[in-house]
């Protein structure tokens, strides 16, 4: 059995080498209707301290690139830069090209097809033995937001794919279900987007081992959630032998690893990202290795010259 908890105090200094210039592009902190235990700021300033490069914040409900422009601009002395992107939920109207354009505008890094009004998701959460922490204080509950329409993918998401591919934004898959993805990642490709992410295979999404190769051909990162990895994380919910099983599906160069904590009552996002490095290592990959999937790879995603 590995024990997690000796490499982290053991391999302290190590782990902290290797996540200088690190990228965790799937971060929850707040100001959020959802309850967050740390919001953008303390989260970059705790980020800068351990020589993190980027960071990218994303909430279900808005947009946090204005959040995140004000934070760089007074900021300027922190070594963390952080970005943001935008959800395609009920609460930013959906499938809408208008609030693409914008987030585009502000600098924006990610485009996040649905996540909990994504149908996949509601009917995902009716027999789900966990509850989605984001799905609670609404004012009213998600809606449904259809990605087809007659068979065909709506045209307010393609005119959505045409955005995405001219300012260079990343198109993560959301919440929605792998076949899903897979139409709408193929299409993307075929009109110019170059940046796919393929959102936390292991949970929700309905991903095979068959389907995550299938995605990584047609040139997306894999993205998996450490809080579904991570110990101690209350999320928890995969062994340190399925994190290899997937990390080995596609290699380590189309893998990316992300924090996906800063919720209340479980890790931090920081401890995460720790707790990853010391997992990879005890599992095998090299320094040079883990570093790609939390720095190397996500800043290339993200558009950050020199990867």
């Amino acid at each position: 059995m590995i024990d997690i908890e000796s490499i982290m105090r053991d391999e302290a200094v190590r782990i902290s080498e290797i996540l200088q210039n690190a990228v965790d592009p799937h971060v929850h902190s707040g100001p959020s209707v959802a309850p967050r235990a740390i919001d953008h700021l303390e989260l970059v300033k705790a980020y800068s301290a351990a020589g993190l490069r980027a960071v990218v914040t994303k909430d279900h409900d808005y947009s946090g690139v204005m959040c995140a422009k004000l934070i760089r601009d007074h900021n300027p002395d922190l070594k963390t830069k952080i970005y943001s992107g935008i959800v395609l939920n009920n609460v930013v109207g959906g499938l809408n090209p208008y609030a693409v354009e914008h987030t585009a505008a502000m600098d924006g890094r990610i485009v996040w097809l649905p996540t909990l009004a994504a149908e996949n998701h509601l009917e995902w959460q009716k027999t789900s033995d966990w509850a989605h922490p984001a799905a609670t204080q609404k004012m009213r509950p998600a809606s449904g937001v259809p990605l087809f329409e007659n068979g065909k993918l709506r045209p307010e998401l393609l005119d959505i794919l045409e955005v995405v591919a001219k300012s260079g934004l990343a198109l993560a898959s959301g919440h929605v279900h792998v076949s899903e993805t897979k139409v709408i990642f193929e299409e993307a490709r075929k009109r110019g987007v170059e940046r796919l992410i393929f959102t936390h295979p292991e949970d929700i999404v309905g991903a095979s081992f068959d389907d995550v190769k299938e995605i990584a051909t047609m040139g997306a990162f894999v993205e998996h959630s450490l809080a579904f990895f991570a110990e101690g994380s209350k999320f928890r919910n995969r062994t340190n032998d399925e994190l290899r099983t997937f990390i080995d599906c596609v290699g380590p160069e189309r893998t990316i690893l992300c924090s996906d904590l800063g919720q209340t009552g479980t890790i931090s996002p920081l401890e995460g990202l720790r707790c990853g490095v010391a997992t990879c290592l005890a599992l095998g990959y090299s320094d040079a290795q883990t570093h790609a999937m939390m720095g190397t790879n996500p800043a290339l995603v993200i558009g950050l010259e020199n990867g």
